[in-house]
């Protein structure tokens, strides 16, 4: 079966890495895959690795670059041949579609701001053969706004080790191996509410200190406010060695669908903090972190003062860490792209 994976981009984020590493595993259960995106350090590795990458303007929210992206897809499908298309997210989805009228649309739904859902669905029910959500709460919001059948497959890891061990991480960022280290790995965009956690992090005592992992539009921002012990790390290739080198995750969204950054904190055995919203709370329904209200700077700094100053806090969660099932979540989708081939 030929799968072309379209999405926006292929850099740091969560969406990105869940299709690097279905098109990586795809063999395994008899795919060849494409990619088709507007590039970034995974479609760099994916190339290298030897799958076909197909270069995909940004659509962005206008109605030309919606159509460049869409004459661009449409040339790796003609190059590919694809028997399906599995889109992730919205935008994706609309320029694949245009792209390809007659081919099985699988929609990845990966998660959008409560204002933009029922917009989604108007899209969505248009375009997509069959749409998938990463979540069941995303589900229950795409139903409640009128998308009538959805699919929930659980978002997985894919394992990886890390590249180097915790002191060589710590010394190259000149880190004493005894500070205690929150990390935040997240796009410095308004969805991720750094604000809330720097918020938080003027309330935490002591030396410990507080890496974010990403880079956006708020960089600025955040970095004016000068809060003490924050290092500003920009976009990282090695999220794996960091989780390595920290102590605790810290995530404070104002949303989520199912954070791929929360799964690969757990999977390496680092407890996490984060907001009750949508997707975390099902990730954390078995323990290994904390949840805490969103928008609440006061209740995420006590619960990283409790892990990030209590060893037996911290060894209690990451008691309870563990890695989802990366070859179950191949095997569902595998099984479901099947059936919509078979009912075509």
């Amino acid at each position: 079966m030929r799968v072309l994976h379209v999405i926006s981009e292929m850099g740091a984020g969560g969406a990105e890495s869940l299709v690097a590493g279905m098109a990586l595993a795809g063999g395994d259960v008899g795919w060849e895959s494409a990619v088709a995106s507007g590039g970034g350090f995974r479609a760099d590795a994916l190339r290298d690795a030897g799958l076909p990458v197909f270069d995909v303007p940004v659509a962005r929210r206008s109605l030309t670059g919606v159509l460049r992206a869409a004459w661009a897809t449409r040339s790796a499908v003609r190059r590919f041949q694809p028997d399906v298309v599995l889109a992730h997210n919205v935008s994706a989805s609309l320029t694949a579609r245009i792209a390809a009228p007659r081919r099985p649309l699988v929609t990845v739904f990966h998660g959008v701001a409560d204002a933009d859902v029922a917009g989604a669905v108007r899209v969505l029910s248009r375009v997509s053969s069959v749409v998938v959500t990463v979540a069941s709460a995303a589900a229950s919001r795409l139903h409640d706004a009128g998308l009538e059948s959805v699919v929930v497959i659980p978002n997985a890891v894919f394992p990886t080790a890390p590249s180097v061990d915790r002191a060589s991480v710590r010394a190259a960022l000149g880190v004493r191996p005894d500070v205690p280290v929150a990390l935040c790995p997240a796009r410095l965009e308004p969805q991720k509410r750094h604000d809330v956690l720097l918020d938080a992090w003027a309330l935490v005592p002591g030396d410990a200190e507080l890496w974010l992992a990403g880079d956006g539009s708020l960089r600025g921002a955040l970095e004016a406010r000068g809060v003490d012990r924050v290092r500003f790390l920009g976009t990282r290739t090695d999220v794996r060695d960091l989780l390595e080198a920290a102590d605790v995750t810290v995530l404070t969204s104002d949303w989520e669908g199912m954070p791929i950054a929360l799964l690969e904190s757990l999977a390496a055995g680092r407890p996490v903090v984060a907001s009750d919203v949508d997707g975390v709370r099902e990730v954390l329904s078995g323990g290994g972190g904390v949840l805490v209200p969103r928008r609440s700077p006061e209740q995420t700094a006590r619960a990283l003062r409790s892990l990030l100053y209590s060893p037996v806090a911290r060894s209690v969660a990451a008691s309870h860490c563990g890695s989802a099932d990366s070859h179950a979540l191949m095997k569902s989708y595998d099984e479901l792209l099947r059936t919509v081939l078979e009912g075509r």
